[in-house]
């Protein structure tokens, strides 16, 4: 999810939003935009992975020419995804399918959900049903969503007492209640 999250960043997640509580329910809904966590069970070393929503339920998502649109269940036409907010330079308008850049649309089906990561062109995500489409299916079920990323409290180096990611040779920068969720056509 770099540029948005980095290895070994300190981050608080919501464990209660999602989960259905008895005589309460549901207290969130899953939004397009939420940067989530969860686990597709395709590995045993990579146990968990942390994406954004980008489709929802009932919806069609494709990806054409670098860029991301979406057909809402109730509408007719798809609509350009604004994804500047949260894409770096080198990853807005460069969504595609393992190098590919030809149209390709997928069929959300209910109850489930398409999601991405922030860094486009290095991600294993529902574009490649998170390694290999031979063990599951591009689209995640609710149950699967563990968290949702509620602060991220940076990389801080302890040794330098920076928040420089020694690893990256970057400075890291706070994001209070997760990145920016809001999603304009």
């Amino acid at each position: 999810m770099a540029d948005s999250y980095y290895n070994k960043e300190f981050i608080i997640v919501d464990r209660l939003s999602y989960r259905d509580i008895p005589l309460l329910g549901q207290l969130q809904e899953i939004e397009r935009g939420d940067v989530v966590v969860f686990a597709p069970g395709v590995s045993d070393t990579r146990k968990y992975f942390i994406k954004r929503i980008i489709g929802l339920p009932g919806e069609e998502l494709k990806i054409s020419d670098g860029d991301v649109f979406i057909k809402r269940k109730w509408e007719t036409f798809f609509e350009k995804l604004n994804e500047a907010q949260y894409l770096s330079g080198e990853n807005l308008g460069n969504t595609t399918l393992r190098g590919d850049k030809k149209e390709v649309v997928y069929q959300i089906p209910e109850n489930r959900y398409f999601v991405m990561g922030d860094n486009r062109n290095h991600s294993t995500d529902s574009r490649s049903c998170f390694q290999s489409c031979s063990i599951r299916t591009e689209y995640i079920k609710p149950s699967e969503i563990l968290w949702k990323v509620f602060i991220d409290l940076w990389y801080f180096s302890f040794s330098s007492m920076s928040f420089e990611n020694s690893d990256l040779g970057i400075e890291t920068k706070p994001k209070f209640f997760a990145s920016p969720a809001e999603i304009s056509y």
